[in-house]
């Protein structure tokens, strides 16, 4: 089960709290794809988006609830990568690894282009030179040690939650209160169409959008390794950090599509600062672009911190090389930091090199494999929860409905990637997602058979 030498490799620490736990799961998941990306779902589908919100939401919760059970069942086994392979086996473990692995790489890049793009507005400069100095910032954080990123991620998570708690809050009042009150509303909502400008069948649309914005949740069960009660703070986590993330997506693109007319909504535009602008708060657009910043500084933050415990636990479980398991002093594991980091910046040079073909060629064969990831744990829930009953052995916490639930789940990530099959700009992601899966099961099937090899040389010798 693990390569790890004693005489070489330490434990990590385990000093994150279960504040930390919930705040890091949060500032997975609220970052650029709400303050920002929100306006291109509510592009597509106008107020109706509210429902696409409440669907995704739904298949997070499910998964996050899959994870707290195997936690609970068999605790002390990693991430959910251990969950797959002790569901579906070592294959599932090493392909949803490194398939993890190189989805928050290319995460690492994109936040630290995005937030390169704030800051030259600021001060002119080549926008790879403000990335570099992201990286090597959050890159320092978590050489430091973990409970400085976790400090460092509860905080800015927590000022992600104060304001998008404070727009909801100021958003209500205006409607029900100092604004043009709650018939009026409706009265302008219906004038821009209704609430299915585009009809039913753009809720489902709008599917691939949001659930891009919602992905993150997962984080949890690899921060909550570093505690002092792993099983028990993922089952807190699936518990609480769902219905938080439902009130603010919903909370907050209710208030909006109350406020801003949903046609004038424009893509890639926050509509954040619109709405706050209608409302008449000063400064409007400088406030969202400091909080855009601290979403994609905390995204990348967590970016960095996942990609090097990915490697680790791989690492351990013999899926990567035994030298990603070694931590410091500080018990971190420095060396997984340090090649994450430079993997991100590799990307960030070829975004810079080559944008429009090397660099989209990342993006969209990074498009679809949460949505594999999040299957094969859907899959290995659902294996190891039949395996567990035909046992006999207790199941505190448990799936709903079991198998139903679990299969529409597993249903539901299918229709989700067969609605983006049908869709010209997102086929291709698709595609290449399915080609990296692909890679990955074949280098899988290549290792093993390696040690297969190195194994019968030694019994000759």
């Amino acid at each position: 089960m693990t390569n790890r030498d004693p005489g070489q490799h330490e434990t990590l620490a385990h000093s994150l709290q279960p504040r930390h736990v919930t705040m890091i799961s949060l500032g997975g998941i609220i970052g650029a794809g709400i303050f920002v990306g929100s306006s291109a779902a509510i592009n597509v589908a106008g107020p109706a988006v509210l429902f696409t919100y409440a669907m995704c939401g739904t298949l997070v919760f499910v998964i996050m609830r899959m994870l707290g059970e195997m936690a609970i069942a068999r605790p002390g086994v990693g991430t959910f990568t251990g969950y797959a392979t002790l569901g579906l086996g070592p294959w599932a473990g090493f392909v949803t690894g490194w398939l993890y692995f190189y989805f928050w790489v290319v995460t690492i890049a994109v936040e630290a282009i995005a937030g390169a793009a704030i800051l030259v507005q600021l001060l002119p400069m080549p926008a790879w030179l403000p990335g570099t100095g992201l990286i090597l910032a959050t890159m320092l954080i978590n050489l430091l040690s973990v409970r400085v990123y976790g400090e460092a991620e509860f905080w800015l998570a927590a000022l992600k939650v104060v304001i998008i708690t404070a727009f909801i809050v100021i958003g209500a009042l205006h409607i029900f209160v100092f604004g043009p009150g709650v018939s009026a509303t409706a009265a302008a909502m219906s004038a821009h169409g209704g609430m299915f400008p585009a009809g039913w069948a753009a809720i489902f649309t709008a599917i691939p959008i949001v659930i891009f914005s919602m992905m993150g949740s997962e984080v949890a069960t690899i921060a909550a390794v570093e505690t002092k009660h792993p099983a028990e703070n993922v089952v807190r986590a699936a518990r609480t950090v769902t219905m938080r993330i439902l009130f603010f997506y919903l909370g907050s693109i209710a208030v909006i599509v109350a406020i801003v007319p949903w046609d004038q909504i424009v893509p890639g535009h926050s509509p954040f600062a619109d709405a706050m602008t209608r409302i008449r708060i000063p400064g409007a657009a400088p406030l969202m672009a400091a909080v855009v910043f601290t979403a994609v500084t905390s995204c990348l933050n967590s970016a960095i911190y996942v990609t090097s415990r990915m490697l680790y636990e791989m690492a351990e479980r013999g899926d990567a090389p035994p030298v990603f398991a070694r931590v410091s002093r500080r018990r971190v594991p420095s060396l997984a930091i340090l090649v994450s980091c430079a993997a991100g910046f590799a990307m960030v040079l070829i975004s810079v090199i080559s944008p429009e073909r090397a660099f989209v060629f990342l993006l969209q064969s990074s498009g679809a494999i949460i949505l594999c990831v999040y299957l094969l744990i859907a899959l290995s829930q659902i294996a190891l929860r039949r395996r567990l009953e035909s046992a006999g052995e207790p199941l505190p916490v448990k799936v709903w409905l079991f198998p139903y639930v679990s299969y529409a789940l597993v249903a539901a990530i299918l229709a989700v990637l067969a609605l983006m099959a049908t869709q010209p700009d997102l086929r291709e992601q698709v595609g290449l997602c399915a080609i990296l899966f692909v890679v990955a099961l074949a280098a899988y099937r290549f290792r093993r058979r390696t040690r297969s090899l190195a194994a019968r040389s030694e019994i000759v010798l």
